[in-house]
């Protein structure tokens, strides 16, 4: 009886090292998935009270980025501090690494810039265009994404 104790008390310690060494295995592989998603943070700076700014950020979060909020009341601070030219202006700023991504930006045109990585300030498709990420309606024709260089100046980076 007692041998038939301790083998049960060994199956059942086998068990828990097995369960704990899959827990462990997948806690590991669920970080390098992470890892290897290429899983980035975004900050957008927002207003407290901007309905389709709130969409657009479920938006990215969907898209696999690390989504971190922060609401200012004051966006033209903001794109002082980018350097994000009038022109170009939207409701909402981004931050990925070292670019600014302006607006209701495509995924499409994060990820070019994320893998292109151009010597430019960043990206920005002025205005709120109707069927964008994060506004209602349909979209009507493409939508143009532009690179902001360094300087200020303005070139077409992609249509949508």
């Amino acid at each position: 009886m007692k041998s038939k104790n301790k083998l049960c008390w060994a199956f059942l310690i086998l068990g828990v090292v097995i369960v704990a060494g899959c827990a462990s295995q997948k806690t590991d592989s669920a970080s390098n998935d992470n890892q290897a998603s290429g899983k980035v943070t975004a900050t957008i700076f927002k207003s407290s009270g901007c309905g389709c700014c709130s969409v657009y950020t479920q938006y990215m979060g969907k898209k696999g980025f690390d989504v971190k909020v922060v609401e200012t009341e004051d966006s033209s601070s903001i794109s002082d501090k980018y350097g994000i030219p009038s022109s170009m202006e939207s409701c909402h700023t981004t931050v990925i690494g070292d670019y600014f991504v302006e607006g209701h930006v495509p995924v499409e045109a994060i990820n070019k810039l994320l893998a292109e990585k151009p010597d430019i300030a960043g990206i920005a498709m002025p205005g709120m265009p109707s069927g964008s990420p994060g506004m209602p309606g349909s979209k009507r024709g493409p939508f143009v994404v532009y690179a902001v260089h360094k300087d200020g100046s303005t070139t077409e980076f992609m249509r949508i």
